[in-house]
């Protein structure tokens, strides 16, 4: 929950007037109150859009909620969907990032499914465990191939906002096990899903991360509210 018209303009015309060298698909995810401003600042740029969430329902009477049509109305593309803070602060279940994934895909909207432990899942070596059962409650409900129109995002939750950061191995080793899975089911998917790592990415381990076989990507947090140091991680996804 960041941002402001007047911080939001500055960042993002930073942002734009230093693109040189940025060669990745990038989508800027604001907070729903800002998605008009940066709608228009991103017309005719190579940037999309983005939404932090949305509601599992299509429409009705479900107050202070957001549809994915209403995203589209903004021309968003993606959507998060788990996001460890929705899950972790706001209980959303398997159940509930799922039924979010799929409401997100009749909207017409690539969700950003995001998965990961707890620094005491991890530490009782149940992470493959914890990874696994939250894509499986995606995979159960709207079928394998649905990746196919959809990103992961492995976020290790312990590395959020901590100053930690997975090694390069240990998140090659989520990735590579999660695409395992996928590859398990229906090999042409676990081929081509797109996998992202968030999780304190920084310039100065970008491009160690990102050279990883298996990190297709980041999901970046606090250091995208940095223009020199969000370019500088953009850069680094080649």
């Amino acid at each position: 929950m960041h941002g402001s018209l007047q911080k939001n303009a500055v960042l993002l015309d930073e942002v734009l007037e230093n693109l040189s060298g940025v060669s990745c698909e990038v989508v800027i995810c604001p907070p729903f109150p800002y998605l008009m401003q940066l709608q228009e600042k991103l017309i005719d740029t190579p940037l999309m859009l983005g939404a932090q969430n949305l509601s599992e329902y299509l429409a009705g009477a479900y107050t202070g909620e957001v549809s994915g049509e209403m995203l589209k109305d903004f021309g968003c593309t993606h959507v998060l969907v788990g996001h460890s803070e929705r899950r972790s602060l706001y209980g959303e279940s398997d159940d509930d990032v799922a039924a979010k994934f799929e409401s997100a895909q009749r909207a017409g909207l690539c969700p950003v499914l995001c998965v990961g432990e707890t620094l005491a899942e991890r530490e009782s070596g149940a992470t493959e465990a914890v990874v696994s059962r939250q894509l499986n409650a995606v995979i159960e409900r709207v079928g394998v191939r649905a990746l196919l129109t959809s990103v992961l995002a492995y976020e290790p939750v312990w590395a959020i906002g901590t100053g930690m950061t997975a090694t390069p191995e240990q998140a090659q080793a989520v990735h590579a096990a999660i695409r395992a899975q996928i590859f398990g089911l229906a090999p042409e998917v676990g081929v081509s899903v797109r996998i992202l790592y968030g999780g304190s990415v920084k310039p100065q381990n970008a491009g160690d991360l990102f050279g990883q076989p298996d990190i297709d990507g980041g999901l970046i947090g606090g250091a995208a509210l940095v223009a020199g140091d969000f370019l500088a991680i953009c850069r680094a996804a080649v």
